[in-house]
């Protein structure tokens, strides 16, 4: 009885795959292992952008309740507020925020009608 030659050569096919580290895939199925089988990207992505640097704010944190009469200061935070300070004072700054459902709901859908300003009744002609 002899073993049909199809059934042989996967037997040796298994076995050059077992040897070579290799995937047995006679259907050439999509497996996805050429994907796997790639270097993995993480190190060289991580060591493209420089190491974070420890800022102002860290070490604010860092050190809150060693020294209360330690004062520090953030050019670049205290920069920020001032230009959010002066949009705020132009009519530039963000929104109030709803507190409640009601006043969320109240203007939802809805435009608000344009409003002339008032004038005063003795300069009216």
């Amino acid at each position: 009885m002899s073993v049909p030659l199809q059934s042989r050569i996967f037997d040796l096919l298994k076995v050059q795959c077992r040897i070579f580290s290799q995937t047995f895939n006679p259907q050439r199925l999509r497996t996805g292992n050429r994907v796997l089988r790639q270097r993995l990207r993480g190190p060289s992505v991580a060591a493209y952008y420089p190491r974070r640097v420890a800022t102002i704010k860290d070490l604010q944190k860092l050190y809150k309740g060693f020294d209360e009469e330690m004062e520090t200061w953030d050019d670049d935070e205290e920069d920020r507020l001032e230009h959010l300070l002066l949009a705020k004072q132009r009519g530039k700054g963000a929104p109030k925020k709803k507190r409640t459902a009601e006043e969320s709901k109240k203007m939802k859908g809805k435009k608000r009608p344009a409003v002339a300003p008032a004038v005063p009744k003795e300069l009216k002609f």
